[in-house]
């Protein structure tokens, strides 16, 4: 039998939706180039394939945040792909760039020094983006250590700048002051070093306006489907289907408990569904009873705990005959995105899409060099 009709459940990446929202990220941030930020496997996604169907779009820059994601990325992707790894070099781990053809974002003082030590000891000048920090207080150099840069002739000996770079915190919130603090700033640290070009922007940053834009744009959870702004309609395609297969179904009683703790109790009869789908899979638990499925075109609610690895969906409206064992079920689809099932678990896109577990079988639609 083929590991499709084996798995408990199917998840399905549509990498032409991914290649359409980079098209649409890429012209509304013209004339900034628009790299893709496929940390985290591309957010749960597969970042060799989200990757090599970029570089098909014309993507030529790409960030990941470990140097382990830019090591397993690094095979699958042509060398004139840039790889930027955010989180910089951990301590003594220079070489393993070169070696692989990586970029460090560098993101404090001690990290210019390896890098520029590991530049020394190889007599040549090696690329590097630099973050500033404009009040995440996260990663990048303080205030104090940029301060410390212009005082230093040789703060950069052997180290060309690709972009000097910083990351906003509130973008998804428009009308958040944070935003335009934060622009200020950065604007501040450029007069201070107008020979670099810059990045600001991540996916929400490219929709508040083109001050914003600077030379090099970083989307990340827009490509993948989520929306960029709190509140507003979606401009984006939806990227990922989940399907979890049906178990088995029964009838319950009036008074009849489903699941772990007796989370759900039955007011009337009720026809009740066990879909292999569970917290083990990334399905959050925060969503017992309170999230939904779509079987057959209908919405039906998810009743009871969520299991590690199963849930309970009642389908009392769904004709028997439609929810057998192997039946599939909707659980992210366009009519249900990925930020309508975070809503229901009191999360983020974010945290949904990377949460997505190994166990389910992969589809990708729109391979590059398939087309």
């Amino acid at each position: 039998m083929p590991p499709k009709e084996r798995s408990g459940a199917i998840l399905t990446v549509d990498l032409d939706a991914v290649r359409a929202n980079y098209r649409l990220l890429r012209d509304k941030a013209h004339p900034a180039a628009c790299s893709a930020v496929v940390k985290s496997d591309a957010y749960g996604l597969g970042a060799a394939q989200v990757g090599a169907a970029l570089y098909e779009e014309g993507c030529r820059h790409f960030f990941v945040a470990h140097l382990e994601e830019g090591i397993s990325l690094r095979p699958h992707m042509a060398q004139d792909a840039d790889i930027f790894v955010l989180h910089g070099p951990p301590v003594g781990t220079e070489g393993e760039f070169t070696a692989h053809g990586l970029i460090p974002v560098l993101n404090s003082e001690p990290q210019v020094a390896g890098w520029r030590a590991h530049a020394k000891a190889l007599g040549k000048t090696l690329e590097a983006n630099v973050q500033v920090d404009t009040g995440m207080s996260r990663m990048g150099l303080s205030p104090q250590e940029i301060d410390a840069w212009l005082l230093d002739e040789h703060f950069l000996d052997g180290i060309k700048v690709r972009y000097l770079m910083s990351h906003l915190a509130c973008a998804d919130e428009r009308s958040n002051p944070m935003n335009s603090e934060q622009l200020a700033r950065f604007l501040a640290i450029r007069a201070r070093l107008p020979q670099y070009r810059a990045s600001l922007a991540n996916s929400s940053g490219i929709f508040l306006s083109p001050d914003y834009h600077f030379d090099l744009v970083r989307p990340g959870a827009a490509l993948y489907g989520i929306g960029p702004q709190g509140g507003e309609p979606n401009p984006l395609r939806s990227v990922v289907r989940l399907q979890g297969k049906v178990l088995q179904t029964r009838t319950i009683a009036a008074g009849d408990h489903v699941g772990y703790s007796r989370r759900y109790t039955a007011s009337e009869p009720r026809q009740v569904a066990t879909v292999s789908v569970g917290y083990a899979d990334g399905w959050l638990r925060s969503m017992s009873n309170q999230g939904l499925a779509i079987v057959d075109g209908v919405k039906v609610p998810q009743i009871g705990a969520i299991s590690m690895d199963s849930i309970t969906l009642d389908v009392s409206a769904i004709a028997e005959e439609r929810v057998a064992p192997g039946s599939l079920v909707d659980l992210i689809c366009a009519e249900h995105p990925v930020d309508a099932v975070a809503a229901m678990a009191n999360t983020i896109g974010y945290e949904v899409l990377t949460n997505l577990g190994g166990r389910y079988y992969r589809e990708y639609r729109g391979l590059a060099g398939a087309r």
